[in-house]
């Protein structure tokens, strides 16, 4: 994460804060004057900005999300719970017994085994263990297959029927709830804590009661049960594919059959994946047999996916097994996904203080600063981690990063927290507040980027709460999150963009509103370019203002410097038309052209020139040599014009390349007496870092002086033997 630049300084208060220091301390008014000056008079560079915006977004918003192929899942059914590997909620509560079990249905058990993968080298193993110990520990991460091996290893010892005994049982009262007729039993994620904790004294107990009988007790642990002194088995889940093909043999028992289905594009895809849960597995099963059965079409079948994400993400925000802290983290792994693991963790903790305070506004919040895994905390969400190099304005530095394992996560628990749960809007407005006036360029990305996706959940909510009160902010780099807010929100679908866009443009001229649309027509121009161009050009008509009119000309530099050749070529074509406009929109093609030769670091304009030029006779060369000699004979631009070839010439020393283009473009320019001496006198004076004259500059004065037939006729034209050029483009306005 590269820090903000110099001239950037963080903010002293939030958004949503008082006017004052973060935390409500009081803020001398002349400190806060100064402070609010100092933002509003100086916006960040937009080139800068843009690079942020596309250096900081994740490659699952900036790719799938970005192109308008938002995903996520929903739906599906799947069976009993038992197959799969989670917890059977049958809980039947007689008297005020404090303690809840219940025999599982035979039926649920043989249907187990029906489709049970990987028994043969995953549970049979273990029957000789359990058959001597009579009791058995499986430790293992949820949905991975443990509660169906436990019923597996019971079934094949004929340990049935089996009682399913409470997961809360003290673990010192287990030797008592093994006392009934039954001959197995089982507890699916034993409750344990530090207080009371699973032991080896209270197997012990239990193995002797058990022996009396004959009878057998499986007991699951996830990865947070606290042992002490247990020998537990780490267990091994079979593959997603394994599951897959199991549970459809047990639905359609035809090889031929399953081996078709199996090859169908949605289950290719399936399988590709390589992360699914084994419930997810079975579901998917499921439908493939509905499918075979044709029950079920192609689309439908496509959609199973994104159905089994939306259920996973609704079983962690909808359930108290995940805890609050653990929210937080997903949530803040959604919005910082493919960042580092330190920064989201960070970040996580001021949400669930934020949390905290919505929850229990009389207490303060606490945060405990140890105790949280990294293992535990990427299980629970889904997530890798892994490590990366990450450019800084110190360095590239290699950092422990984190993303989702299913690209879509991120995505769709941002919409189920904002759409299904509004209790915890609260608190997530005044995290992306405090996000979006942090001091780090990759924290105020992914606020606005968070904020374009809730935006696609709910527009009228996110921009009254979110995005209109940045937009209307007194600081410029507020306002820039707005904008980057709303870029995004256009690019992943959110409606009616263009008319908020259209609308806030007509705000008065020192509006901020205005400002923040103007640029965003700057970053999302090239989705629609005449129509950007033209609400530019509007805002540009009249405006006397000289740093407005500079912010509105850097929107359509940003435009004319787009990495699209088609975007580009639009915009320039029309920037020829808006030349015999009003001065005030002449102006701002002239602005805008000398803007985007002087600040694209990779000379794009002057590679573009070269190109069109070598194709002889190309709209692009001539236009952008009509707009060179007319910035060149604008007193008001010509310095600046020099100042952008110079730079040019300078890079041109140690790139042959840049050398050639010159060679090109500058006899183009030289048209008249005046002009070849202004581009004499700017090569001979220019310096290098050693305050000489470049060796490349003396070679460019010798193609200065000779004529040249470089590119194609129609550019080495004058100004006056072209006559009218052909604009095109936005039509003249008066």
């Amino acid at each position: 994460m590269s820090e903000q630049p110099a001239q950037d300084k963080p903010d002293q208060h939030g958004p949503g804060e008082p006017e004052g220091a973060p935390g409500g301390q009081e803020q001398p008014a002349e400190e806060q004057t100064k402070d609010v000056e100092q933002e509003s008079d100086t916006p960040q560079d937009p080139w800068t900005a843009r690079r942020e915006l596309i250096n900081h977004i994740p490659s699952a918003l900036g790719g799938s999300l970005v192109g308008g192929n938002q995903t996520g899942i929903s739906g599906g059914s799947v069976l009993g719970d038992v197959v799969l590997g989670t917890k059977i909620e049958q809980t039947f509560r007689l008297g005020v017994s404090t303690h809840a079990s219940g025999d599982i249905p035979a039926a649920e058990i043989e249907w187990c085994a029906k489709v049970f993968a990987g028994y043969e080298e995953l549970v049979h193993p273990l029957l000789v263990r359990l058959r001597d110990e009579r009791v058995l520990v499986l430790s293992g991460a949820p949905m991975t297959g443990r509660h169906s091996a436990a019923l597996m290893l019971l079934h094949a010892l004929e340990a049935v029927p089996v009682r399913a005994l409470d997961p809360k049982t003290k673990p010192t009262a287990l030797k008592d709830d093994v006392a009934g007729a039954s001959l197995g039993y089982l507890v699916t994620d034993l409750v344990t804590s530090r207080d009371e904790p699973l032991r080896d004294i209270d197997l012990w107990s239990v193995r002797d009661e058990l022996q009396k009988k004959n009878a057998y007790l499986v007991i699951t642990v996830d990865l947070y049960a606290v042992l002490h002194g247990v020998r537990t088995v780490e267990w091994q889940s079979p593959s997603p594919e394994a599951v897959l093909r199991s549970h459809l043999h047990a639905r359609v028992d035809d090889p031929p059959q399953e081996s078709r289905l199996l090859a169908l594009p949605a289950a290719r895809d399936f399988l590709a994946q390589g992360n699914h849960q084994l419930r997810e597995a079975a579901s998917f099963a499921e439908a493939l047999a509905s499918h075979a059965r044709g029950e079920t079409s192609h689309e439908k079948l496509d959609d199973v996916g994104r159905e089994l994400l939306r259920n996973q993400v609704q079983e962690w925000f909808s359930e108290e097994r995940t805890q609050l802290r653990d929210k937080a983290f997903l949530l803040s792994l959604a919005a910082f996904d493919e960042a580092a693991y330190a920064l989201t963790a960070e970040l996580s903790d001021d949400l669930f203080a934020q949390f905290q305070r919505t929850q229990d506004a009389g207490s303060s919040p606490r945060v405990g600063i140890f105790g949280t895994s990294i293992t535990q905390r990427l299980t629970l969400a889904r997530a890798k981690e892994y490590l990366k190099e990450e450019p800084t304005e110190w360095g590239p530095v290699t950092q422990r990063m984190v993303r989702f394992l299913e690209p879509r996560t991120a995505g769709e628990i941002l919409r189920e927290v904002w759409t299904g749960h509004p209790s915890a809007r609260p608190a997530l407005i005044r995290w992306l507040e405090r996000l979006a006036d942090d001091g780090r360029p990759l924290v105020r990305t992914r606020a606005a980027v968070t904020a374009a996706v809730l935006a696609v959940a709910d527009l009228p909510s996110a921009m009254a709460l979110l995005i209109e009160r940045w937009a209307a902010s007194r600081r410029y780099r507020t306002c820039l999150v707005a904008a980057n807010a709303l870029a995004m929100a256009h690019s992943v679908g959110a409606p009616n963009i263009p008319g908020i866009l259209r609308a806030w443009c007509g705000e008065p001229p020192e509006s901020r509103l205005r400002w923040t649309a103007i640029r965003v027509y700057g970053l999302m121009g090239a989705n629609m370019p005449r129509d950007a161009l033209e609400a530019l050009a509007d805002a540009a008509r009249g405006e006397s203002d000289g740093a407005r009119a500079t912010h509105i000309a850097e929107s359509v530099a940003l435009l004319l410097t787009d990495q699209s050749p088609a975007v580009r070529a639009e915009i320039l074509r029309d920037l020829i038309g808006l030349l015999k406009e009003t001065p005030s929109v002449a102006r701002l093609a002239l602005h805008a052209f000398v803007l985007a030769c002087t600040h694209t670091d990779d000379r794009l304009l002057l590679r573009w020139y070269a190109e069109a030029a070598a194709q002889r006779g190309t709209e692009d060369a001539r236009h952008l040599a009509h707009l060179w000699r007319s910035v060149l004979n604008d007193m008001r631009f010509t310095n600046d014009a020099l100042q952008a070839l110079g730079g040019w010439v300078r890079a041109a020393e140690d790139d042959p390349r840049s050398e050639g283009q010159l060679t090109v473009l500058l006899p183009v320019l030289a048209t008249t007496a005046e002009d070849r001496r202004r581009l004499d006198h700017m090569l001979r004076t220019l310096r290098d870092k050693r305050d000489e004259q470049p060796t490349v500059a003396k070679r460019l004065l010798n193609a200065l002086a000779v004529p040249t037939n470089t590119g194609s006729p129609s550019v080495m034209r004058t100004d006056k033997e072209q006559g009218e050029v052909n604009h095109g483009g936005i039509p003249p306005r008066t």
